[in-house]
């Protein structure tokens, strides 16, 4: 009993090293501060000196990927934000720290005007259908002087041309005392009946917009409001209390059915919950209380596992989420049956370069790309704008999954490895054993690991 004990901590040592050591994503740009291309040089210093640009109060929170574009929500947190949309050419390679160009114009973040097209944008969506989903809050200042320009409100800008194809803003009935919309999800199997989901985490709630009827209408279940026992918060060295109702949300791919499964969860929580979206884009059924039993809990994510932006790959049909708590991305299968810490992954960990992840997104060559922004400091401490502060990190979703239990490739040892395996550990075992009678001390399990790793390297 004690050998196979023996035998079974080495191979749970062995696959710890090999998952820790896996690095799963690369750095694809990073950045100190956020800067625009203006006109010329002298248009960015009068900017600058006008305080209608502050480089240390534009911080990036969404990100979404189109084509060779990445466009980037930069919320209006504090002043000095010039503009809350912006993009850039992701094949550009001259540098990793490019320059933001405003979408679709600089007049359109012009808060001067009495009814500005763009205040403040969290999310942002790009469908199969070349459209550009944009959740703007219209909320400037939430960190500074707040300034309300209006309800929260929904844009839609055609990819192929920029062009504002619509523009629809909530009504006054949707928004409650606290509501603030921060995430999106669009369901677009139809291009002509897609969906909209917003999520508002301030007064928990759901917002469902269709895209047919030009209409929307809010969900409310217990579901989508924040734990008390998960508002406790430690990151880098900033420690804080949020009460955070409904935020993530991912969209599987059609079911038999022809609805979607909206996967969410409130950010202050380490529950995730489900429910079809033939339940959500039914308004009478949505909107009455008889929903309450088509929403299920799907399992939890363990201590510290309060979960941020999350994104369903609709191929290898894997949900991937951040943990802000532990600056990490993790994700699981769908396909699984059970939630749980056993069946979720660590795809990429950092406690340097990975602070605070933000969002996560998968583009339609299956590119995973995820963006870490240190909020924690923004909000509660400042940045310092001598050392590299957002950084957007990415990777081929197969890679960032491989080795991990969502690697759709990973098979269960036969049961001829499993034999010669044994083999190879009473070997290192009994090795382990004469040298130790010898008089020979075993400083550390490191040379058993390596011996372990050599057998299983011949077997493969």
């Amino acid at each position: 009993m004690c050998e196979r004990l023996r035998k079974n901590t080495c191979l749970i040592l062995l696959f710890a090293v090999l998952a820790k050591t896996k690095d799963n994503l690369r750095i694809a740009f990073e950045w100190k501060e956020m800067d625009f291309k203006y006109e010329n040089a002298e248009a960015r210093w009068t900017a600058i000196e006008n305080h209608e640009f502050r480089p240390d109060n534009v911080i990036p929170f969404g990100l979404e990927v189109y084509r060779s574009r990445m466009y980037v929500a930069l919320p209006r947190w504090r002043d000095g934000v010039p503009a809350s949309l912006a993009y850039f050419d992701i094949n550009e390679k001259s540098t990793k720290s490019p320059l933001l160009i405003p979408f679709p114009s600089w007049e359109a973040h012009n808060l001067a005007d009495s009814d500005p097209e763009l205040v403040s944008p969290f999310r942002i969506r790009a469908d199969r259908c070349g459209r550009l989903w944009v959740l703007d809050s219209r909320i400037a200042g939430v960190l500074e002087n707040t300034t309300i320009f209006g309800t929260a409100q929904l844009l839609v800008y055609d990819l192929h041309n920029d062009n504002l194809l619509r523009r629809y803003k909530f009504p006054n009935s949707h928004m409650k005392q606290g509501s603030f919309f921060a995430n999106l999800a669009v369901e677009d199997s139809n291009c002509q009946y897609s969906f909209a989901y917003a999520a508002d985490l301030g007064a928990p709630g759901l917002i469902v917009y269709s895209w047919a009827q030009d209409d929307s209408w809010r969900v409310q279940h217990n579901f989508f409001h924040p734990d008390p026992l998960a508002g406790n918060y430690s990151i880098d060295g900033i420690e804080f209390q949020w009460d955070d109702g409904l935020y993530g949300l991912a969209l599987s791919k059609p079911q038999e059915d022809g609805f979607a499964i909206l996967y969410f969860h409130p950010l202050s929580s380490t529950t995730e919950f489900s429910v079809s979206t033939s339940v959500l884009r039914n308004k009478t059924l949505a909107s009455s209380g008889e929903i309450y039993h088509n929403f299920k809990v799907l399992g939890a994510r363990g201590s510290n596992g309060q979960a941020g932006a999350a994104f369903i790959d609709p191929r290898t049909e894997v949900l991937f989420y951040t943990l802000p708590n532990l600056n990490a991305l993790d994700c699981w299968s769908t396909t699984n049956t059970d939630y749980s810490t056993d069946t979720q992954g660590r795809v990429y960990t950092s406690a340097q370069e990975f602070v605070f992840p933000s969002e996560v997104k998968v583009d339609t060559e299956d590119r995973l790309w995820v963006l870490s922004n240190k909020l924690q400091e923004f909000i509660y401490d400042e940045l310092y704008p001598g050392r590299v502060n957002y950084r957007v990190f990415t990777a081929n979703v197969v890679d960032a999954i491989a080795n991990t239990v969502c690697d759709t490739k990973m098979k269960p040892l036969p049961e001829i490895v499993e034999t010669e395996l044994d083999t190879i550990l009473d070997a290192v075992i009994n090795s382990t054993k004469e040298v130790s009678a010898s008089g020979v001390v075993v400083k550390s399990l490191s040379g058993i690991i390596v011996l372990i790793a050599a057998g299983l390297l011949i077997l493969v």
